[in-house]
């Protein structure tokens, strides 16, 4: 899978749920043939390339709020008690999963997601410093770099998004996620998943290639907003939906990258 926020279904909905109040008053005006997706969503806003670029940067800017208040109340919180943190991750993980089932509220879900998940960001990273100080301005810097990368690299056509390419981003993610689950589950019953968190080779190895995947990864998130903006029939709040979804791949980009760093300078 890759992003798994953006696939035609999320999207179907979405029109469908716009277009379903405006059907019948277009049916009674307009004959059967003409009534094409873009009349479908007559008299409301529609989804533009331009909008979700200015969503996607004000969810950022919430997230980096959230990650600021985390970071500094980061001790006194977990020395309170860690659910402050574990809450906020689940309270996160639950509203990504209603927007993705509900995109409607989008307009609503994403700028609470962005704070939320920029908290936990925050409480997480202030560990990280304090175990090795300069690994988070590092990380964020080096995250900012993968993202203007990818973008030129897709706004020159360097790499193009093909069906082969596509299938192959959306396997190897695949990949990735049941590793992830197979080890999370193997440690439950105490197995050694220490190619996963350790500084070896291996371990580093997979780091890599994951955040390679990862970057890869915007590529289809890039390419998917284009071709679902540029068709003028998806709503307005999928902007705020596509720009969610281009959240979720920047925060997994960014915590890879940051597990990465803290691989390298325990070597």
């Amino acid at each position: 899978m890759s992003n798994p926020m953006f696939n035609e279904a999320a999207f179907e909905r979405a029109k469908q749920e716009q277009s379903r109040p405006t059907a019948h008053a277009q049916r009674e005006t307009l004959p059967t043939e003409e009534l094409t997706p873009r009349y479908r969503v007559a008299g409301a806003s529609v989804m533009t390339l331009q909008g979700t670029i200015n969503k996607t940067f004000f969810l950022l800017a919430l997230c980096v709020a959230g990650g600021y208040v985390g970071w500094n109340h980061s001790e006194r919180l977990l020395s309170s008690s860690e659910w402050w943190l574990n809450g906020t991750m689940l309270a996160a993980f639950a509203i990504a999963v209603l927007t993705g089932f509900k995109p409607v509220l989008a307009s609503i879900t994403a700028p609470v997601y962005a704070m939320a998940e920029g908290f936990c960001l925050g409480i997480i990273s202030a560990i990280l410093n304090e175990q090795v100080p300069g690994i988070i301005l590092q990380a964020v810097l080096a995250t900012g770099l993968v993202l203007a990368v990818m973008l030129f690299i897709y706004k020159t056509g360097i790499l193009k998004v093909t069906q082969g390419f596509a299938t192959a981003v959306v396997s190897a993610t695949l990949a990735i996620a049941i590793m992830y689950s197979a080890s999370l589950t193997f440690s439950l019953f105490g197995g050694d998943t220490s190619y996963l968190i350790s500084s070896s080779p291996l371990s580093i190895g997979i780091s890599v290639v994951v955040c390679i995947v990862a970057a890869l990864n915007l590529m289809l998130d890039f390419q998917f907003i284009s071709d679902m903006s540029s068709g003028g029939d998806a709503p307005k709040f999928m902007e705020w939906y596509a720009g969610f979804g281009l959240l979720v791949t920047i925060v997994w980009l960014y915590v890879e990258i940051l597990i990465l760093l803290s691989k390298f300078k325990r070597r």
